[in-house]
């Protein structure tokens, strides 16, 4: 299991979206799970499942 906390935070466009293909094809190649904490809507919307958080509870 891989946790990462805004993996692309700080990164341009082209090196962001590089890393979320990376983290997508080692998901597809090695079965390996990902717990990504993101504000990015984009990324979060390629994810199997998101839950949205708001004052540290879950609210969706």
């Amino acid at each position: 299991m891989v946790l990462a906390d805004e993996p692309t935070g700080n990164l341009d466009t082209v090196t962001s979206e590089d890393i979320h293909e990376l983290i997508f094809q080692l998901r597809k190649d090695l079965n390996q799970t990902f717990v990504i904490v993101t504000h990015n809507q984009d990324l979060a919307k390629r994810c199997d499942r998101t839950l949205v958080m708001a004052d540290g509870l879950i609210i969706d």
